[in-house]
């Protein structure tokens, strides 16, 4: 018998697979019986309705993905009262992602959506800030630090922290969260990226640039959860380029507790329960009966403490 559940904080998890936001809704539950997931992260909401960016907002780059959907949402009264009373019938805790502009903004839909029935919040500070040019909360720790200590003010709730791949400071990004009352890192969003078309030379993607998903983001957003791991005492959850049940052993060598998977959704409408079954296979075949005995056993003595902090190989 293999033991796949894991623990966030106070929140336990049958197993440590769950969507990521966006690429996951109710729609699934023709596909699939919801319940079999560690948990559920809901597509990010905004207080106000938002129709999103031009289109198109999606493209193929050589097997990942790149999109600019623009976090369209109905707004926080529809999601409060239509979205979270469908979760309610299952045992999977959920999770609500939200997103805002401004700290202050952030705050209050925080507060907004702690309601019964969400068990934590996912704060994606990786979106961007108006009030620093634009530019996202978790680029610089000191803009990370000033939205999560005002988030951790609006709520009792456990909060998570989506850091972006699109900064140099990894490391201290991800210890300004936690020092602000983070309860757990979900690492990472997309990273900013482009294609043209080459026919008639023009962006794929209607607002010029996306993000990147899939099994290209991998490789940094693994880097980005190893560091992590190596440098918080809250638990890290790996995001991007997870297809199959080895990429989820990789993240929990590195450091991660849990993981979420995306763009492979897009793929296989069910390849979340695959990968559930994939790893117990794995952990069978390995006698591992506890998944915790992989958690951060990444062989890495050799590596000097210095190498946690770099941002690329010289």
């Amino acid at each position: 018998m293999v033991n796949l559940a894991t623990k966030l904080g106070t929140l336990e998890l049958k197993n440590p697979i769950m969507p990521a936001s966006g690429t996951f809704s109710d729609d699934l539950a023709g596909m699939f019986d919801l319940d079999l997931l560690g948990a559920h992260v809901t597509k990010t909401i905004t207080a106000e309705k938002r129709g999103g960016n031009p289109t198109p907002r999606v493209c193929e780059v050589h097997g990942s993905m790149l999109n600019s959907i623009g976090i369209p949402s109905k707004g926080l009264d529809h999601f409060v009262q239509e979205v979270i009373p469908f979760y309610k019938r299952y045992e999977a805790p959920l999770v609500v992602s939200i997103s805002a502009n401004r700290a202050d903004d952030f705050a209050r839909l925080c507060e907004g959506v702690s309601v019964p029935g969400v068990a934590a919040i996912e704060v994606n500070i990786s979106c961007p800030n108006i009030e620093a040019d634009g530019k996202a909360f978790a680029i610089r720790p000191s803009t990370t630090r000033e939205v999560m200590l005002k988030l951790r003010e609006a709520t009792d709730l456990p909060l998570w922290a989506k850091l972006t791949p699109n900064t140099g400071e990894t490391v201290e990004v991800a210890l300004a969260a936690e020092a602000a009352g983070a309860d757990a890192l979900v690492v990472s969003n997309t990273l900013l990226a482009m294609a043209i078309d080459i026919r008639s030379r023009k962006p794929k993607l209607g607002n010029l640039m996306g993000g990147l998903s899939g099994p290209s983001l991998k490789p940094i957003a693994l880097r980005m959860a190893y560091q992590c791991a190596k440098v918080v005492n809250i638990p890290v959850i790996g995001c991007g380029g997870i297809s199959n049940a080895e990429d989820v052993v990789e993240y929990l060598i590195a450091g991660a507790s849990a993981v979420q998977v995306g763009t492979a959704t897009f793929i296989n409408p069910t390849a979340m329960p695959s990968i559930i079954a994939e790893l117990t296979a794995y952990c069978f075949r390995n006698g591992i009966a506890d998944i915790s005995e992989l958690v951060g056993s990444v062989r890495d003595e050799e590596a000097g403490d210095a190498m946690i902090f770099m941002e690329a190989a010289p």
